[in-house]
C-alpha cells in the first residue's frame, strides 16, 4: 500500500469531479506493461496521473469518474484474482479488494470493460480523457464512442464533446499536500545517504559504474525499489554532457565526478546532483568554478518564497554565474550585456530548476498567460545551476576545458519561504574534502 492515506486519494477524486461539467465522465487507463525483450518485461511503474487519483499499483486497469452516478462515482476496472497466474506473477488485488483497500465504489473485471464502460459513457455530455497519452487506449475509446453513435437511431445518446483531462489533474498535482511532502522528503533523505556513500567510496581506478552501484545499494537499502531516472555518474569531460548515461569511464585523479541521481518512493521523485574531486581535493581551477556554482545555488534560495515568481531564482543564478565567468575571463564584456545576449548559455545552457513530484520533471505550468507563475506553498522544485566548459572550447585557456559542475537541491515552498530537503549532502568545498578524507582514513 502507498504511503499516501486512502482518504487523500478520495479527496483528489472529489476535487477533480468538482472541476468537471455536469453530466460528464472522466476515463483514465493505467500505464501499460512495457516489454524489454521477447517475453521479459520492464519493472512496472504506474502512470503518474493514475497513481495520483487511485494509488492502485497494477497494470490492466481503467478508472472512470462519473459525478452524480447513483451507484457510486468511482468505478475501477482491474484484473481478476487468478491463483494459477498469481503462482507465476504474484498476487493480484482483484475487484473485491479494489473496493475494500483502494476506495472504489464499484470494481469490475477488466475483461468486462467492453460490456460495461460503453454503457457508462452513453448519455454523458462530455468525456474527459488525456488524448494521445496512450494511443492503444485512444483507439479503444473511439471504438466505444462510435459504437454508441451507431445506435443513435435507436435512442442511444453519444457524448457531444471530448475534453482534455490532463490539465485539470496537472494543476492539482502542482500543489503538494503534507502527506506528499513527507514522501518526497523521505525519498530525498534516502538520496542524501546515497550521494554521501558515493563520495566516500570514490577512488581513482574505479569506474563510474562502481559509484552507480553504491547509489543503487543505498537506494534499495533505504526502501526505494526504483531510481527516479537513469542515474548520471559523469567523470572528467563526461560531466559536460547534460544527460550522460554510459557510466563506464575510468575515474582518474585530477578529474571531477558529477553525480545526478535520485530515487523514488510511491512514484514520488527526488533529484540530487553533487560534484566532487576523484582525488578528494579540488584543483585551483576546479575550486574557483565550483564556488561560483555554489554561490549561484545559494543565491537562488533568496528568491524562493510565496509571492516570488518562478523566474527570479533562475535570473539570480544567471547573474552570479555570468559575473564569475567575466571575473575569470571566460566571458568578455559587461555583465548586463552578456545576460541580455544570452552569452552565458555557452557555459550554462539549462534552467536553474524544474517542478518535482510524481514525475522527476513534474507537471504544472511555469507561466500563466504571458507572466511567470508566482510561487505558492506546497510547490516542490529543484535548484540546479551549473557551469560546463566544453573540452573542445578553444576560446578559453586549456586549464578550464572539460570541467563540468552542477549542484542540485530539492526544495519545497512553504509559508515561511522554503525548506531544503537535500542539505544533508555536503556541498561546501571544505565539507566535501573532509568527508572524503575521513572515509579514506577509515579504510587505511
Amino acid at each position: 500500500m502507498t504511503r499516501i492515506p486512502k482518504a487523500e486519494f478520495a479527496r483528489r477524486r472529489r476535487a477533480l469531479m468538482g472541476e468537471m461539467a455536469a453530466g460528464s465522465i472522466a476515463i483514465l487507463p493505467a500505464a501499460p506493461v512495457r516489454h524489454r525483450n521477447r517475453d521479459i518485461e520492464y519493472a512496472y511503474r504506474q502512470d503518474s496521473d493514475f497513481q495520483y487519483l487511485t494509488g492502485f499499483p497494477e497494470p490492466e486497469a481503467v478508472l472512470a469518474l462519473i459525478p452524480g452516478r447513483e451507484y457510486g462515482e468511482y468505478v475501477l476496472f482491474c484484473r481478476e484474482k487468478d491463483p494459477e497466474v498469481e503462482l507465476w506473477e504474484g498476487e493480484r488485488v482483484g475487484p473485491e479488494d479494489a473496493v475494500r483497500h483502494y476506495g472504489a465504489d464499484d470494481a469490475f473485471p477488466i475483461s468486462d470493460i467492453h460490456d460495461i464502460l460503453p454503457g457508462l459513457i452513453e448519455g454523458r455530455e462530455r468525456v474527459y480523457y488525456a488524448i494521445g497519452a496512450n494511443p492503444d487506449f485512444d483507439r479503444q475509446l473511439f471504438d466505444w464512442i462510435n459504437l454508441i453513435r451507431a445506435k443513435a437511431n435507436q435512442g442511444a445518446q453519444p457524448p457531444k464533446e471530448l475534453v482534455a483531462l490532463d490539465p485539470l489533474i496537472h494543476e492539482a498535482r502542482l500543489f503538494k499536500t503534507a502527506a506528499e511532502i513527507r514522501v518526497i522528503r523521505e525519498a530525498a533523505a534516502i538520496s542524501v545517504q546515497a550521494h554521501r556513500r558515493a563520495m566516500q567510496a570514490c577512488r581513482a581506478g574505479l569506474r563510474e559504474y562502481h559509484l552507480e552501484a553504491e547509489l543503487d545499494y543505498a537506494f534499495r537499502k533505504g526502501g526505494a525499489r526504483m531510481t527516479a531516472y537513469g542515474s548520471i555518474v559523469a567523470s572528467g569531460r563526461n560531466a559536460c554532457i547534460m544527460h550522460y548515461q554510459r557510466n563506464d569511464a575510468l575515474l582518474k585523479d585530477g578529474d571531477l565526478v558529477l553525480i545526478d541521481a535520485g530515487c523514488e518512493l510511491d512514484c514520488y521523485a527526488s533529484d540530487v546532483t553533487r560534484t566532487f574531486p576523484v582525488s578528494g581535493v579540488f584543483s585551483p581551477e576546479q575550486k574557483v568554478l565550483y564556488e561560483i556554482v555554489l554561490a549561484a545555488n545559494e543565491a537562488a534560495f533568496g528568491y524562493i518564497a510565496p509571492g516570488r515568481n518562478w523566474d527570479e531564482a533562475h535570473a539570480a543564478t544567471v547573474r552570479i554565474i555570468t559575473e564569475g565567468l567575466v571575473d575569470l575571463g571566460l566571458l568578455r564584456g559587461t555583465v548586463d550585456a552578456l545576460i541580455e545576449q544570452g552569452a552565458y548559455r555557452e557555459f550554462y545552457m539549462h534552467r536553474a530548476g524544474h517542478w518535482l513530484g510524481l514525475d522527476v520533471h513534474d507537471v504544472g505550468d511555469y507561466r500563466i498567460g504571458d507572466e511567470w507563475r508566482m510561487l505558492e506553498p506546497g510547490m516542490a522544485m529543484t535548484v540546479e545551476p551549473g557551469i560546463y566548459v566544453h573540452p573542445d572550447n578553444r576560446n578559453v585557456a586549456r586549464k578550464w576545458r572539460g570541467i563540468g559542475i552542477r549542484i542540485e537541491d530539492n526544495v519545497v515552498v512553504n509559508r515561511q519561504g522554503y525548506e531544503v530537503l537535500t542539505d544533508g549532502v555536503p556541498k561546501a568545498v571544505d565539507e566535501i574534502e573532509r568527508l572524503m578524507a575521513d572515509a579514506r582514513r577509515a579504510t587505511e
